[in-house]
């Protein structure tokens, strides 16, 4: 079954810049439920905002995700079999393996999105750093928000701005403590500018969103997503319907992008698995056939399997 048709909506009201000791304190209250009173913030000032004047993504610590005996399932037909599996914090791990061998299932159960597709449900652990997101006590609506989704098929809303496509979430999570104009516009500008479609929309804000290209509709998607700080970026074969100009900027962008959010790629082109990832895991048939670095995947599997899909036989 396709989440292809899936929105993603991602929120963190952190400061970059705090130790990772209290990153991660603060990562766990903001997840955890909140009384009605704790949710209220305090109307922003309405004093200007400066945005941003540079692209450049500002290093932070990341969180890890760590995959314990995960199973999903469609029904009764169990699709992810048991998968223990870690992407380490500030790094890009590839996923890769024939179609049907569950590798977007898996990826989609790490944000909770799975269990939103009638009949489906997951059994296991993901843990966020070290909070399990399947806790029946964890915010699920703060979980998809801290672990952001790129979908396959540029998704922007299209009735929205350019503009308002990256701000939806923002207001959303704003609640009704809603930030001033300046420093909305002031957060827009700066996820465009880390996406690297400012210089391309400066003019065009107020247009629809729907009406960039392909390639530009897919960093606006990521803007989205980066606009509320995520901790972890999923991307489901997020270049796959992109021209190779588009791709070499997604690609660009991704590398930038880990200095600041760990970030898991489902991907059927090797080479782009080569050029972007850390590490990577190959599936087969919803289990996890092995994991390591890029370059000893690629060059020397200890798999056998392992080698006969990379070099093309099967698959």
């Amino acid at each position: 079954m396709s989440a292809d048709g899936m929105q993603s909506q991602t929120a963190n009201v952190q400061d970059a810049n705090v130790e990772p000791e209290s990153h991660i304190e603060r990562e766990r209250e903001r997840i955890a439920p909140r009384t009605p009173e704790e949710s209220v913030q305090p109307t922003a000032d309405q004093a200007t905002v400066q945005a941003p004047a540079r692209r450049a993504v500002e290093p932070k610590q990341g969180l890890s995700v760590k995959l314990e005996g995960l199973r999903a399932f469609y029904g009764e037909a169990e699709q992810v079999k048991g998968i223990d599996l870690d992407f380490n914090a500030n790094e890009v791990t590839a996923i890769i393996g024939p179609s049907g061998c569950g590798k977007s299932t898996m990826v989609r159960c790490i944000n909770r999105m799975h269990e939103e597709i009638p009949g489906a449900h997951a059994e296991g652990r993901v843990m966020l750093d070290a909070m399990n997101v399947y806790d029946p006590a964890v915010d699920v609506v703060a979980v998809r928000r801290a672990i952001g989704m790129v979908f396959q098929k540029p998704n922007p809303f299209p009735t929205m701005s350019v503009f308002d496509n990256v701000a939806a979430g923002l207001r959303l999570s704003a609640g009704r403590g809603a930030e001033s104009k300046a420093e909305l516009r002031a957060k827009v500008e700066s996820a465009l500018r880390g996406a690297g479609l400012w210089d391309e929309v400066a003019e065009r804000l107020d247009e629809p969103g729907a009406g960039l290209s392909g390639g530009q509709q897919q960093r606006l998607c990521i803007a989205r997503s980066l606009a509320v700080e995520p901790e972890v970026i999923l991307m489901d074969e997020p270049c796959s319907a992109l021209d190779p100009i588009a791709t070499l900027k997604i690609e660009e962008l991704i590398e930038e992008l880990k200095q600041r959010v760990t970030i898991v790629i489902v991907t059927h082109n090797m080479q782009q698995a080569a050029r972007v990832a850390d590490r990577t895991a190959f599936m087969l048939s919803g289990e996890l056939v092995e994991v390591g670095p890029t370059q000893q995947i690629f060059t020397n599997p200890s798999d056998s399997r392992t080698e006969e899909y990379v070099t093309g036989k099967f698959g």
